[in-house]
C-alpha cells in the first residue's frame, strides 16, 4: 500500500456534516476522498485529520471562492498540497461565489 497516493475533494453544500458526508473511491495506485462541507471553517478544520490519514493533496471545488482557497491554503500550510476547482459564480450555489456565503 505504500504506492499508493492518498488525495481528498472537498466541496460545500449546506447542512453538510463532513463526519458522515464522505466517501471513498480506490484505485490500485490512487484513493480519493470526497467530502462535503458546509461552509470554509469545517474545510479548513478538517485539514489536520486529513494529514494524520496520509493525503498528500486537496482539490476544492468551484464553490470554494478566492478567499475561501486563501482560508484553506494557510490552514494546510506546507503539509499538502492544494488545488482548485475554479467556478467564479457557481451553478450549484444560486450562481455566486462561496465568498458571498461563507465570508465572515
Amino acid at each position: 500500500m505504500s504506492n499508493v497516493f492518498k488525495a481528498a475533494f472537498i466541496f460545500v453544500a449546506p447542512e453538510a456534516n463532513p463526519s458522515t458526508d464522505y466517501s471513498w473511491v480506490r484505485t490500485k495506485e490512487v484513493h480519493v476522498k470526497n467530502i462535503a462541507v458546509s461552509g470554509y471553517r469545517e474545510a479548513c478544520e478538517l485539514i489536520d485529520s486529513l494529514v494524520e490519514e496520509g493525503v498528500k493533496a486537496v482539490e476544492l471545488c468551484g464553490g470554494f471562492g478566492h478567499q475561501g482557497v486563501a482560508e484553506v491554503v494557510k490552514a494546510a500550510g506546507d503539509r499538502l498540497h492544494v488545488g482548485v476547482v475554479r467556478f467564479d459564480k457557481h451553478p450549484c450555489l444560486d450562481f455566486v461565489s462561496g465568498d458571498e456565503l461563507f465570508s465572515s
